[in-house]
């Protein structure tokens, strides 16, 4: 027979419906049956202290799919004694807040009793609709919770975000996934039928999401007690989760910024891994290909020309060939770009070069420069002097080509080379016709 993993917890925790998916019939009935969030709800916790000071301001619940941000709403509104409507962004509109703020507002004059309105992807709510909730949040007429997973800071209009609290909740770790295993079986009244190592390997496809968790448990909860199935038997059974991933919104660019970052810190396994959680989540390559042809220029540039140089033709080659083969030129590229010297001074350079033109307008170039091929250009002086730099040795004739307002200004030194890589020697070379220049003009 199975075997318990633990003690089971008491049957008391949980919800007695026998009704409805296994998740909701296990929904916490108190804040103290609440797993995984003890930052926010254990003693010294942010919405504990909430509670115990009697006054429930607005606040957002910011986290990743299945943490319980919907349950906890709930259960801190039952906990304050409010009133409490729930709406979802997705399916709700203007008309549809208007309605619910009219009937909260006559509950507050007529009873006294306020109304906390939930309003779960609180993000989906485009602007006009979000800045119709502003100044009843803002006169109490409304307690605001409001529950999203993409990031508050640009999904959320600046003036809601000034009026409410934002608490961040944690995924499920192997405790916390483990714990609600461990109450889900004592809900069923029968353990699950894995080995010790499909255990781990169900919590590992939950990605750390409660909801998909006990999703998993109620198929599994159909299969008899006997045999106990390995990894691989369980794999069959369940397919395995995509990664959470959305192209479109927070995480694409989160974790496109650990790739990048990873790049730029020289950090080769980082780099790798990144890029492979965006592949298996069914990023398109050109992302990752436009991001190191960036990374090339932007964290490598001078220190190593040939990093951009890998990347176009690692990209050009995964075009030709594709996937799977084509993972060999990703890869190629990704590992010469955080291994490669690094140096921004480059793309620093032209910043400064951009910040002076605009700064200083339309200077003349010096005419000794300006080509001649008119008469009149002539007698003004164009193209006198000039020197033609292969005539001389080295091919450098030592002129100065900055308009003359700028010649000596030490805002116009805007490349600094780097000690590291090729730059080395491009500090050499500046150097060198820095000293033939000195010697024209007749420095020490």
């Amino acid at each position: 027979m199975g075997r318990w993993i633990g003690e089971p917890p008491p049957l008391s925790l949980f919800e007695t419906a026998v009704v409805g998916p296994l998740a909701e019939r296990l929904r916490p009935r108190s804040l103290d049956d609440v797993i995984g969030q003890d930052h926010l709800l254990g003693r010294d916790g942010a919405l504990r202290r909430m509670l115990s000071h009697g006054r429930i301001a607005s606040f957002i619940l910011w986290g990743p799919p299945g943490v319980g941000k919907t349950t906890i709403a709930r259960l801190i509104v039952q906990e304050a004694g409010l009133e409490f409507v729930q709406l979802s962004a997705v399916l709700s509109g203007t008309a549809d807040l208007r309605r619910h703020i009219e009937t909260a507002r006559a509950l507050r004059a007529g009873a006294g009793r306020q109304t906390a309105m939930f309003i779960d992807e609180l993000h989906r709510f485009n602007r006009a609709t979000q800045d119709a909730l502003l100044p009843h949040v803002e006169d109490g007429t409304v307690i605001l919770i409001g529950a999203t997973t993409e990031n508050p800071s640009f999904s959320l209009v600046g003036a809601l975000l000034s009026r409410a609290r934002v608490f961040t909740l944690d995924k499920f770790g192997t405790d916390a996934l483990e714990r609600l295993l461990q109450r889900a079986e004592a809900h069923e009244g029968t353990p699950l039928p894995l080995g010790p190592d499909a255990r781990a390997l169900l919590r590992e496809m939950a990605d750390g999401d409660a909801r998909y968790l006990l999703n998993l448990c109620e198929e599994l909860f159909q299969l008899p007690p006997e045999p106990l199935l390995t990894p691989e038997q369980l794999g069959a059974i369940l397919q395995k989760r995509a990664p959470l991933y959305d192209k479109g919104q927070d995480n694409h660019y989160n974790l496109l910024s650990c790739f990048h970052k990873s790049l730029r810190g020289s950090d080769v396994q980082a780099a790798l891994y990144w890029a492979a959680r965006m592949m298996t989540a069914g990023e398109d390559a050109n992302v990752l290909f436009r991001r190191l042809a960036c990374a090339a220029s932007e964290d490598v540039g001078m220190a190593d020309p040939q990093a951009l140089v890998q990347v176009m033709t690692a990209w050009e080659a995964f075009r030709r060939v594709g996937w799977p083969e084509a993972r060999l030129f990703l890869a190629q590229a990704i590992t010469f770009v955080a291994t490669a010297p690094k140096s921004n001074a480059a793309y620093k350079a032209f910043d400064a070069a951009l910040g002076l033109a605009r700064q200083e307008g339309s200077l003349d170039p010096p005419l000794r420069i300006l080509n001649a091929p008119t008469r009149l250009m002539k007698e003004l002086g164009c193209n006198e002097g000039y020197r033609y730099d292969h005539d001389f040795p080295d091919a450098f004739a030592g002129q100065r080509f900055l308009p003359d307002a700028l010649t000596g200004d030490p805002r116009a030194d805007f490349y600094q080379p780097a000690e590291r890589g090729f730059e080395r020697e491009i500090r050499k070379r500046m150097e060198f016709w820095r000293k033939r220049l000195a010697e024209r003009d007749g420095e020490p």
